[in-house]
């Protein structure tokens, strides 16, 4: 019976989108080597899109204004990498409960144009929020990544890749 009361939550959740898009977002930094934009998320939240060394990360900005960094460049892959244009938000009624973000990370030096397009599923709960879901590329991810967004609130967040 839990199972399905369990199943029928997630059902239920739906889905926001933020832009994640330098010319959607405000800029806050921007030199040759680094840069920073706020971009507008749901329910008094914002996203921090970061890069610097060829790098990206998002930041989760609550809205009491905690920073919580996803650490994609550790968690998810090392590589060179950029985020996809739009974020997407797991929304139970009117409070986001998880953040889908696309993840492309060049992680073959001998063809460093060849991208692997990772989606990270973040939690985010009242005191956490973290990459609880790397979904490797598949037919189905967006699928698997909302299938896991739905449940992340009770699973632990992944650790920094050595």
């Amino acid at each position: 019976m839990i199972v399905s009361v369990a199943g029928a939550i997630a059902q239920s959740n739906r889905s926001a989108y933020t832009s994640l898009e330098q010319k959607q977002c405000r800029t806050l930094k921007s030199t040759n080597s680094d840069y920073e934009g706020r971009c507008r998320g749901v329910a008094g939240y914002i996203l921090l899109v970061s890069e610097g060394d060829l790098r990206q990360n998002v930041t989760v900005v609550t809205p009491q204004g905690t920073k919580h960094s996803l650490d994609l460049w550790d968690v998810i892959s090392g590589g060179f990498s950029s985020v996809g244009p739009k974020a997407e938000w797991r929304m139970a009624k009117q409070t986001p409960v998880a953040l889908i973000v696309r993840y492309n990370a060049s992680e073959d030096p001998a063809q460093p144009n060849k991208l692997t397009s990772y989606l990270a599923v973040a939690k985010i709960t009242a005191t956490e929020v973290c990459v609880t879901d790397k979904i490797s590329p598949s037919a189905t991810a967006n699928d698997d990544a909302r299938r896991a967004a739905d449940s992340a609130a009770t699973k632990q967040c992944l650790k920094a890749q050595n």
